[in-house]
């Protein structure tokens, strides 16, 4: 498949797959949503930095909701931020999260996606580092795009264009990750989970009664 046949996907879909496949199907394949105060609170941080435009912070000119795009890995979304310095030169994608300061791979790789993507829209040789501002303690925490993020990046875009394409939405599967999340009321994962469980369990049990005769 070429660049341009590419599906595109959003980058925001990648942070969805990273922290729940089946969260990410039922909102990007079903087109299921809902709030809870988490993101009821995420909702409000972004309405403050989602106002587009562009102001001067010391050397930095700092560019407010980018659009981002890039061709050549199928990507569409938005940065909270960028900052650009030295002429643009140097870019650096600047997320807005929630709570306090705190390392996510999901965010980690939401962040590499922004920076793929300014890489292709800057048409600079790499863009090496992006921040994450964690809202609840003011403070920023720096993400370096080496290779070992990057590679787990394009992965992850691979594998999101693939479930999305799929358009199948995967079984549940209870985590305490489930904890917090807005969809579990549709989601259901302790009803799911348990279904699976009892059918795995009855396929086992009749597979080994099948193999011992009886």
């Amino acid at each position: 498949m070429s660049d341009l046949e590419k599906e595109t996907i959003l980058i925001s879909a990648l942070n969805q797959f990273m922290f729940c496949p089946r969260r990410c199907a039922l909102m990007h394949v079903e087109g299921i949503w809902s709030d809870n105060a988490h993101t009821a609170q995420g909702t409000l941080l972004h309405e403050r930095a989602d106002r587009a435009g562009y102001e001067a912070d010391g050397a930095a000119k700092l560019l407010r909701a980018l659009p981002l795009h890039s061709v050549r890995y199928g990507l569409t979304g938005r940065a909270d931020i960028v900052e650009v310095r030295d002429g643009g030169r140097v870019v650096a994608p600047v997320e807005y999260k929630k709570g306090k300061r705190r390392h996510f791979e999901n965010d980690d790789v939401q962040l590499c996606a922004q920076g793929l993507c300014l890489e292709e829209m800057f048409q600079t040789a790499a863009v090496p580092r992006g921040f994450i501002f964690h809202a609840g303690s003011k403070r920023r925490r720096e993400v370096v795009f080496d290779e070992s993020l990057r590679t787990r990046t394009v992965e992850a875009i691979e594998a999101t264009r693939a479930l999305l394409l799929s358009g199948r939405v995967p079984a549940a599967r209870l985590l305490p990750r489930c904890e917090g999340c807005s969809l579990r009321g549709v989601c259901l994962p302790e009803l799911t989970d348990h279904t699976q469980a009892v059918a795995e369990t009855a396929a086992r049990e009749l597979w080994e009664g099948a193999s011992d005769g009886s």
